[in-house]
């Protein structure tokens, strides 16, 4: 009885919170129509979009908050990144970001548009961009970090510690990893040449897994989720799985056996685009999934300052709802970074394997790989 009660009172007052909000919307609604047709300028509040693109899109600067000051405007916290631009008419350039002031001033001719873009102030001006945007320090960060951590568990195995004795620290959790990655990533998918390919397979999984765990860092890019980042990966990985095709494999896709001739020019269009398809599955997979996860996470902060707007006292109510379901989400996108940095990696060892596949084994021979692996 008592827990019916609780649950009648949550929806009571969900119910009342909600009315509030959707009369307080309209209310504003019709001001602001009225305002528009008077001719008067309303200052802009929260916005959601700006903040979650601002977000999952790369830029200038790592951007943390803003606060207002004494006097009365906003002042963003943030570290600018070097901005290095080459025109064929003017030169190299070579500046900081901050003297953009946040998009407010101009630079030597350049200025950042609405689409967070370096542009030439001037018509006709050609501008290359090769600045380090913050995506691209963050991956060369996770790079380092990857290194240090593989360079470090290497000089302790070196020492004789995890060799006669149990790992420890970040030597047993590095461990399990590899082992992971070594018997049901590549065992399974690429049989006697897995260990050919298990350092490519390691290096794909560790650094899809650090750089998307580095983006979980509030304040942080989200690399992973960039689409340059996945197209670069799946390049890499149709680079490899052509490199170990044979001519068994082409053989099955221009010439597939044993299907009948008016079905072959059918098949073999389907088969020749599942070449290309492969890999653009793999770059929407990871995209997607990280993409995804971040955003959700940003909405539900975003929902606080949004009923904010509405009323101080829903802005508080909500925020008990919004950090509770965030926190959650959280630890879900750190088992999601995991699966992601698995399905990716173990995709491309299916997809290498059956690039080299020749002739299909014999069951008592499948038996005898099954014992081996």
């Amino acid at each position: 009885m008592a827990l019916k009660s609780i649950k009648t009172i949550l929806v009571l007052v969900f119910s009342a919170i909600l009315l509030s909000a959707s009369h307080k919307v309209m209310a504003q609604g019709n001001e602001a129509k009225s305002a528009e047709e008077a001719g008067n300028e309303q200052k802009e509040g929260f916005n959601a979009k700006e903040v979650i693109f601002g977000h999952i899109m790369d830029a200038h600067e790592f951007h943390f908050l803003e606060f207002k000051g004494s006097d009365g405007q906003k002042h963003p916290v943030s570290i600018p990144l070097p901005v290095i631009l080459y025109s064929p008419q003017k030169g190299i350039s070579v500046f900081m970001s901050s003297a953009f002031e946040h998009g407010e001033k101009e630079v030597n001719g350049y200025k950042i548009n609405e689409e967070g873009k370096i542009v030439a102030t001037e018509e006709g001006i050609k501008v290359y961009d090769f600045s380090l945007t913050r995506n691209v320090v963050q991956m060369l960060l996770a790079l380092s970090l990857l290194v240090w951590l593989m360079i470090s568990v290497a000089k302790t195995y070196a020492t004789g510690k995890g060799v006669s004795s149990a790992p420890t620290g970040k030597q047993n959790m590095v461990e399990v990893l590899v082992s992971f990655v070594r018997d049901e990533v590549c065992k399974p998918n690429l049989g006697h040449k897995s260990t050919q390919y298990l350092p490519y397979m390691l290096t794909v999984f560790f650094f899809i897994l650090i750089n998307s765990l580095v983006g979980l860092i509030p304040g942080t890019a989200n690399v992973t989720g960039n689409i340059a980042f996945t197209i670069v990966l799946g390049l890499i990985s149709f680079v490899v799985i052509l490199a170990s095709s044979n001519g068994h494999y082409w053989g099955h896709i221009f010439n597939p056996p044993g299907v009948p001739g008016f079905v072959k020019p059918i098949l073999i269009l389907v088969e020749f685009l599942s070449v290309f398809i492969k890999p653009f599955a793999l770059i929407i997979r990871l995209f997607a999934n990280m993409v995804a996860g971040h955003i959700i996470i940003i909405c539900l902060i975003s929902l606080i300052f949004i009923f904010a707007q509405i009323n101080p006292a829903i802005g508080w109510g909500a925020t008990i709802f919004s950090v509770a379901f965030t926190i959650f989400i959280y630890f879900i996108e750190i088992l999601v970074i995991f699966l992601q940095a698995f399905i990716f990696t173990v995709l491309t060892a299916v997809f290498v394997g059956q690039a080299f596949e020749g002739e299909h084994p014999k069951d008592d021979q499948i038996h005898e790989d099954a014992i081996i692996i």
